[in-house]
């Protein structure tokens, strides 16, 4: 498709500012609502899936006679599993989205997630669940597609609201699913395998419901060359840039922190409340905060606005490590769940923060190659991060969360000691 047609086809708009702003097929005033809202479903399904298969792998390995002894270590390996075959090929997705169809590949990542959530469900052996979350590797790739495509037809004006309400779906899925799982397993008295299950045929919905009910939008000029070479050139550009890189790197720490400690919030309710109402406990702690933290992140762009991306993104770290920090050594399961929603608001904060960087600092040129990339740094984390844990969880749960909060505090001095060099400065020139 040429370049003119493809402007055609995305009804391009300009701004007063002169910024391009494209419009989905069948154009009409509300095409970027009804487009925002069918990707935000797609991602709260997703996460909503996505979340229960980690909450819930304590009480389903238990089942499957894993020893108690073993439980950390082979929830930290199986966790990592994750992210291994859809590392190398994530930068292929977003070639491949803008080089043929963006639509084609985030209706694949629904159809694989349905395949993912069925093998999951079937699983009857700790290998018959390793072997079912490597699949995950090939439904990843989809988010940094959606919000490439959300930023195409979004007005100017409206693009932060928008991106913040997307961001928020992924979190709010991540909380509705656990706390849907602990009412299907510790109310229903459901196997767990049937949480599972509805995930399933939920992905199964939201791949019909993006064939036939969303528009194919086309990137303003279509890449050319071969998928290998414009991927890893894409790759490579983005690396290039310092200021990308650094957010990469800061986004990198905090990813490996969460992706440190999460597989292990389960052993912690757990410790606190042994017995057959452990699957409710879970969905409460959890469930409850990252609903929490999905409903803060679209209140930390307005915070951004005011004080600044970058003063909002260090207090946001230091939270988190002190929420980290604390959560080993609550009392009682509502207490840490108090704990879990601090900490998931402070993580909400710092996602909200990165991609509002991302977003004014990017040039125009690389900015929906740097989107299709955002969640690389979560990818290597998702790889390292389990294994990690799962190393340092013969030491106790104290020493998990202890050096998940380390990482937190490090992304905490790396934005915060240079806004204070800055302040520093500015002080004594005055």
């Amino acid at each position: 498709m040429s370049e003119a047609s493809t402007t055609a086809d995305s009804g391009t708009a300009r701004t007063e500012a002169g910024i391009p702003q494209h419009a989905a097929p069948g154009r009409g005033a509300r095409s970027w609502q009804r487009l925002l809202l069918l990707y935000g479903i797609a991602s709260f399904i997703e996460a909503f899936g996505v979340s229960q298969v980690f909450a819930f792998m304590l009480p389903y390995l238990q089942g499957m006679g894993v020893p108690k002894a073993d439980l950390g270590q082979t929830i930290g390996l199986l966790s990592s599993l994750v992210f291994v075959l859809g590392l190398p090929i994530v930068p292929l997705w977003g070639v491949w989205a803008d080089k043929y169809s963006r639509k084609a590949v985030i209706i694949r990542s629904a159809m694989v997630e349905a395949v993912v959530f069925a093998a999951v469900a079937l699983s009857r052996t700790p290998w018959q669940l390793g072997l079912s979350l490597l699949l995950v590797g090939f439904q990843l790739g989809n988010t940094g597609v959606m919000l490439a495509a959300i930023r195409d037809v979004t007005p100017h004006r409206r693009l932060g609201s928008a991106i913040a309400l997307f961001g928020a779906t992924s979190p709010v899925g991540m909380a509705v699913g656990p706390w849907v799982g602990g009412l299907m397993i510790g109310v229903l008295d459901w196997p767990v395998a049937s949480v599972y299950w509805l995930s399933s045929a939920l992905s199964v919905a939201v791949a019909l419901l993006l064939a036939f009910g969303s528009a194919e939008i086309r990137p303003e000029v279509v890449p050319q060359g071969s998928v290998r070479s414009l991927a890893y050139g894409a790759v490579r550009g983005v690396l290039a840039d310092p200021a990308v890189r650094r957010l990469f790197l800061v986004f990198g720490l905090a990813f490996f922190a969460r992706q440190i400690a999460n597989p292990f919030l389960p052993l912690l309710v757990e410790h606190l409340a042994p017995g057959p109402h452990v699957a409710s406990a879970i969905g409460l702690v959890v469930g409850v905060g990252a609903l929490v933290g999905g409903l803060v992140s679209p209140v930390a762009g307005p915070l951004g606005d005011r004080f600044g991306f970058r003063p909002v993104l260090a207090v946001a770290f230091a939270g988190a490590a002190a929420g980290l920090v604390l959560m080993p050594f609550v009392p009682s399961v509502g207490a840490l769940a108090l704990v879990v929603v601090g900490w998931s608001a402070c993580v909400a904060a710092v996602s909200a923060m990165v991609f509002g960087l991302l977003a004014v600092e990017v040039p125009p040129e690389r900015r929906s190659a740097t989107l299709n990339l955002v969640y690389l740094p979560l990818y290597v984390a998702g790889i390292v991060g389990p294994s990690i844990g799962a190393a340092l969880v013969t030491g106790g749960l104290g020493v998990v969360f202890g050096g998940a909060a380390v990482l937190q505090a490090a992304g905490a001095v790396a934005v915060g000691v240079p806004l204070i060099l800055a302040s520093a400065r500015r002080i004594g020139s005055g």
